[in-house]
């Protein structure tokens, strides 16, 4: 805008022409001033807007990390005092809670334990992972069988303490009953991975020491344990055995011939009925390590491969684990570990040669074989009798006892 007027006289117009145009450009310079201000204002307003537009990001990102560090935290906080596998309190929380009670000087509470049984021979003969879903299935069966209040926890490998808001006999029994009770259903729908638990427990009273109670409820468990535990190992080495039955690795009539047959060379070789007993056990449970062998070795029909080899070859350990766990087959545990190993010294696992060999393992090799080559297979028809005498015949000396192979076919012979 230019609103300055011509200055052409000397007069009062003239200075009232100069006046005004001074004015003039004093209001132009303010004006001038005002929008630069207000310019100014509009872009530190803007700046504004951004700026807090970019804190109220900031604060929100910063409010959510707050929140997923405190539920981070919660979460640490909750992993630390709970057992990662079955999801209780874990020792660390077990130890807070017994500070608690001590501090608390609490007398209204009793005390039980709970171990679940064989869980070691379950471990090492189907695996980790089936000892581990026992496991999962024991917490669920306890934590399901107390009472809202009631507390537990899994403080070793297969042990479990539950501290009850009650010193009332009746109250602890019908808890331990619930438990029992639970794993009867359970094992008639699961026979083949059957659980046992064992289970004691001890009454606080006004004049207990908490540590007291612990070690009664300790040891009333133990001597449970100690009292069911050849049973229990036995039940579970035969649930293993029909379990491999269910499986069709062992072929129907395969163990009642092999018994029958191992049980003439017995007599033959001059046994007692102790040792003839023995030879038989040993002939129905030999192979009672592969239960730990997965369906897709145990029944590949065709050639394994090298490491598929080193798996299978592993039963004769894991059988002899097993039989060692098991009162009734601790004596024929050390035949299960060496079942296959050759004359020549070329079997496994231990590389053994001729006499050092057990004999029952000598005799047992020659008549299983001759079983199964007599027998139909998913992925063969069964030998006939004389090709399998032949396959016998050569293999007397590398893989069979020859001694042993002459006595096997002469009683053939005779029946």
């Amino acid at each position: 805008m230019n609103l300055r007027l011509e200055e052409n006289t000397n007069d009062e117009i003239g200075e009232l022409t100069k006046w005004f145009n001074t004015f003039m450009k004093s209001l132009i310079a303010q004006r001038n001033v005002e929008e630069e201000l207000r310019n100014a204002h509009d872009d530190l307003e803007r700046r504004v807007l951004n700026r807090t537009t970019e804190l109220a990001v900031t604060n929100q990102s910063l409010r959510e990390e707050i929140v997923v560090r405190t539920k981070f935290e919660k979460e640490i906080k909750r992993l630390s005092f709970h057992d990662a596998l079955t999801g209780l309190n874990n020792r660390a929380s077990f130890e807070q809670e017994l500070q608690l009670l001590k501090d608390n000087d609490s007398n209204n509470i009793s005390i039980m334990m709970c171990d679940i049984d064989g869980l070691k021979l379950i471990n090492d003969s189907l695996g980790h992972n089936s000892g581990d879903l026992l496991l999962v299935k024991a917490a669920r069966i306890i934590k399901e069988s107390l009472r809202e209040n009631d507390y537990v926890a899994r403080i070793g490998g297969d042990e479990f303490i539950v501290i009850l808001y009650s010193n009332e006999m009746s109250v602890v029994e019908a808890i331990c009953t619930r438990i029992r009770k639970t794993v009867e259903v359970y094992n008639q729908e699961n026979a083949h991975l059957p659980l046992s638990i064992s289970i004691g427990y001890a009454i606080c009273t006004s004049v207990s020491k908490l540590d007291e109670v612990l070690n009664e409820a300790d040891n009333n468990m133990y001597r449970e344990k100690l009292y069911r535990g050849k049973s229990v190992r036995s039940a579970l080495v035969n649930t293993m055995m029909i379990a491999l039955e269910a499986r069709d690795f062992i072929n129907e009539g395969h163990v009642t011939r092999v018994q029958d047959m191992v049980a003439k060379m017995g007599l033959d070789l001059g046994f007692s009925e102790r040792q003839l007993a023995d030879l038989k056990l040993f002939s129905q449970f030999h192979d009672i390590g592969k239960v730990g062998i997965s369906d897709k070795i145990l029944f590949k029909p065709s050639a394994l491969q090298p490491e598929e080899t080193v798996v299978m070859r592993r039963h004769a350990e894991i059988g002899y684990r097993i039989a060692q766990s098991a009162p009734d087959l601790v004596l024929i545990a050390d035949w299960v570990l060496k079942h296959h190993e050759w004359w020549d010294g070329s079997g496994y696992p231990l590389g053994l040669k001729g006499e050092e060999i057990p004999l029952e393992c000598r005799i047992l090799a020659i008549v299983d074989a001759y079983d199964a080559m007599t027998s139909d297979r998913p992925y063969r028809q069964a030998m006939p009798h004389k090709e399998a005498v032949t396959e016998l015949n050569k293999s007397a000396g590398t893989q069979f006892d020859p001694d042993l192979v002459r006595e096997f076919l002469q009683i053939l012979n005779t029946n």
